[in-house]
């Protein structure tokens, strides 16, 4: 790995500063408390390259890799955006960016990669169930052969951007689990468009991030031409885990980028705020909290490029991303939490934000893997004996 700041890295950063002081937290909060999408920071981010960052350049993508896309997420968070900076990111130029350059016949790349990385289409991903959980071995949304056409029936749910996305790489099961020697047999995943009328979409209410909706989606013999099968029928979970990697990825940009811009805000406030004649940051018990948290998000910040950068070799990486995605989302959870009690009781009120990254941040222990489902494997691979 080399740390020089290259010219792209500098231009990428001061982009996405640029960026999230256009679309700051005023803007979020406005989003937020209206339930509306954000279509002007989605187009800025397609006239940014941002969209394209990991598509190939014969694709009109930039040919980047997950280094790049990772400080792009964090800067964004960092600077303004809170999640928006990775949720916005993480679906449609991330995973399903990878997962059909990675995967995908020619036709589907040159169908859909150049739509990509301009932002004209918007992917949602279907991996969630209400029964399987976290246990993505156990989906049971079907697909069936029939002719040179799949059947697909099954329900997902929080599936982010599936009221509004162009297209939804499925998560299915073409053999059922009882019928494969291992778990991982017998999984194939499609690209569908969500224009299919057999396919109802209910968003969820939920805590946080209203600028864009989770939902329920349900599947009602949807037929799908057997070309849009991504990967080789039966061998979808190996295309699902080249994704999966750039979401926790992109989840460890989010946690320490929302905890640097909560712990900004909190500074910029301890040295405004006076009380007992002296701003409250000379006080250790305000300042030290957020140093401490802010020195564990440095530290987390360096193993998501150390997993970024093996994953951009095509190393095997999993050990990494989910250490960098732990520990960046503890560090990130404990800045905001200590941001929050800096700001007093002023840090419960919309208007200071602080409330509303709290809320989004602890999100990221619960996806895109828990945080328990993260430490399981870290544990594994350090030799404790495998527990689910």
């Amino acid at each position: 790995m080399n740390f020089e700041d290259t010219h792209e890295r500098s231009m990428i950063r001061q982009t996405a500063a640029e960026i999230a002081e256009q679309y700051g937290p005023e803007h979020w909060r406005e989003k937020e408390e209206n339930g509306e999408f954000s279509t002007g920071f989605w187009n800025e981010l397609g006239e940014a390259g941002f969209h394209g960052l990991l598509v190939p350049e014969e694709y009109d993508g930039a040919g980047m890799g997950m280094q790049e896309m990772g400080l792009a997420m964090e800067t964004l968070c960092a600077e303004g955006c809170g999640m928006a900076g990775t949720w916005y990111l993480v679906l449609t130029a991330g995973m399903a960016a990878v997962g059909i350059r990675e995967n995908g016949t020619e036709e589907q790349k040159e169908r859909y990669l150049p739509d990509i990385a301009t932002g004209a289409r918007n992917f949602s991903i279907g991996i969630t169930e209400p029964e399987a959980g976290t246990n993505t071995l156990n989906v049971a949304t079907r697909a069936e052969k029939d002719g040179d056409e799949y059947v697909l029936n099954g329900k997902k749910a929080w599936i982010t951007f599936a009221d509004r996305a162009d297209n939804m790489i499925l998560v299915t099961r073409t053999t059922p689990r009882e019928d494969v020697d291992r778990g991982t047999d017998g999984i194939s995943l499609f690209v569908v468009d969500m224009d299919d009328p057999n396919i109802d979409v209910s968003p969820i209410s939920k805590h946080a991030m209203n600028y864009s909706k989770s939902c329920e989606v349900f599947f009602e013999n949807v037929r799908v031409p057997e070309e849009n099968l991504l990967g080789e029928e039966g061998d979808g979970w190996w295309v699902l885990v080249d994704m999966l990697n750039p979401e926790r990825i992109g989840f460890a940009a989010a946690g320490t980028g929302i905890g640097k811009l909560a712990s900004n805000a909190a500074i910029q406030y301890a040295n405004d705020r006076e009380i007992f004649g002296a701003p409250i940051g000379t006080h250790q018990a305000v300042s030290f909290p957020i140093t401490e948290a802010y020195a564990k998000m440095e530290t987390a910040a360096l193993m998501r490029e150390k997993a970024a950068w093996l994953y951009d070799q095509g190393e095997d990486c999993g050990y990494e991303t989910n250490v960098a995605k732990a520990t960046a989302v503890d560090a990130g959870i404990e800045a905001v939490k200590h941001s929050m009690q800096a700001f007093g009781g002023w840090g419960y009120a919309t208007e200071y934000d602080v409330e509303r990254w709290w809320r989004e941040i602890n999100l990221t222990r619960l996806a895109p893997v828990s945080q328990q489902m993260a430490y399981n494997h870290i544990g594994q691979q350090l030799g404790f004996p495998k527990s689910y």
